[in-house]
Parts: C-alpha cells; sequence; structure tokens
C-alpha cells in the first residue's frame, strides 16, 4: 500500500466539461436533440422549443426536469431519444495526459454525472477512462423517495455519499459547474473547479449569472480552481 494512501480522498468526478470537452461537439448536438424532443412531444415550432428548453434550464437547472415538472415527460424516453449520439466517437475531445494525471491519483475515484448511464459508460470507453474509476453515479441513480435529484441537489448527493459508505469530509468533487460545489460545500465536500473548457461551457449557459470572486480569483466555497486536473494532488493531505 502507497505510504499516503490511508489520507488520500475520495475524488468525484463530474464527466461532461471535465473529463472531456463537451462544449466541443457534444453540448451542441445535445441542445439540438433536446429541442427538437421538444418539438415532438409537445408540438410547438423550432422557436418556442428552444424558449421552452432554455427556460427549464433556468428555472429548474436541467431541462429534463421543467419537462417531468410541467409537461409530465417520462425521465427515461427522455434520454433515450436526446443521448443517442451515433456519431460519438467523433464528437469526443478530451487531453490524454489528463487521463494520466486521474490514474495516478491515490485514493478511490467515482463518476458523478447528470448523464444517463449508456451514455456515460459510452464516453469513459471510448476515452479509455472507464477502468479507472471504482464506479459511475449517474442520473439513474439520482432517486430519492421516487423523485429525481440530479445535481445541485444537496439531498441528493448526501443519500448517495451515505449509500456508498462516503463521509463528506473525505471527499474531493472535481466539476465545473460552480452551483454543484456550491451545494456541495454545504455538505463538507471540498471543491476543485476545473475550468479548462470554461469559456466555451459558458457559451451554453448565457444566460449565467454574474460569478462571484474572492482575491484569488474563485468563490469562497471552492477549494482550488484548476485548469489541469494534475493539480488535483495538491489536495491531498501531507
Amino acid at each position: 500500500m502507497r505510504r499516503d494512501a490511508g489520507h488520500a480522498p475520495t475524488w468525484l468526478f463530474d464527466m461532461d466539461n471535465t473529463l472531456h470537452d463537451a462544449s466541443w461537439r457534444v453540448f451542441p448536438r445535445m441542445n439540438v436533440e433536446m429541442t427538437a424532443y421538444i418539438q415532438r412531444h409537445l408540438g410547438v415550432d423550432p422557436t418556442e422549443a428552444n424558449r421552452m428548453r432554455s427556460h427549464f434550464w433556468r428555472r429548474y437547472g436541467a431541462t429534463l426536469l421543467g419537462l417531468m415538472h410541467e409537461h409530465g415527460v417520462k425521465a427515461a424516453h427522455f434520454l433515450a431519444e436526446t443521448h443517442r449520439f451515433p456519431e460519438l466517437p467523433r464528437m469526443l475531445r478530451a487531453d490524454p495526459s489528463q487521463r494520466a494525471a486521474i490514474a495516478r491519483l491515490p485514493g478511490r475515484k467515482w463518476v458523478l454525472t447528470n448523464a444517463p448511464r449508456d451514455y456515460a459508460l459510452r464516453v469513459l470507453r471510448r476515452l479509455k477512462l472507464l477502468k479507472l474509476f471504482q464506479g459511475v453515479i449517474s442520473i439513474e441513480d439520482m432517486r430519492q423517495f421516487g423523485r429525481l435529484r440530479p445535481k445541485p441537489d444537496a439531498r441528493m448527493l448526501r443519500h448517495v455519499l451515505c449509500r456508498h459508505h462516503l463521509r463528506p469530509a473525505q471527499c474531493v468533487l472535481v466539476e465545473d459547474t460552480l452551483q454543484h460545489l456550491k451545494s456541495a460545500q454545504r455538505l463538507g465536500v471540498r471543491g476543485a473547479w476545473f475550468t479548462r473548457y470554461e469559456h466555451r461551457g459558458l457559451r451554453r449557459q448565457p444566460h449565467a449569472a454574474a460569478r462571484p470572486r474572492t482575491c484569488c480569483g474563485r468563490p469562497a466555497y471552492v477549494r482550488a480552481k484548476i485548469a489541469s486536473l494534475w493539480r488535483l494532488r495538491s489536495l491531498i493531505p501531507r
């Protein structure tokens, strides 16, 4: 056993725009598929469908949650139709050196993603990342009392940590989304804000609120701001 293994955190990695550059091709295609889904199943034109998708994202934090709450859409049906991506291998872009950075981190590693399991597994296999992780916690696992509660719902995160016998104080969440990091910090989970794809990601969410800053260039609830996964080793207790 490595000397520092007993002190190593448990790492919770977001996937899209953290383990790969989803804003390059995946997110634009995903937005198209979600808008088309709204057109087909709610019978609206493209302009109205796009407006509704943006509205649901702003109000509920996810298009799916808005469709479920306001129109009774079934999560499994929506996720299956909007994440098929037959050309997925050509839609993925990631830095191979980041794989090595993850592999060399001591401690257990999990993927914690609001994406559906089938899509997440396809991405991780294609990027040769799947074997580096203890498991994948996908949106299908984010139900509590029969209700879907994806990130940033703190109730879901507390439930997931308990189910996998993970102590919040020993976990580090690696994320590109500040709202998710802020929610996790309330439970005592340390946050690493991954900003490598930040500018492209912001174009996906033009409505995002102004981001708080401290003198260190990060919000107070974020332990570290990083543009490379190699920087995660700085969060390991000495």
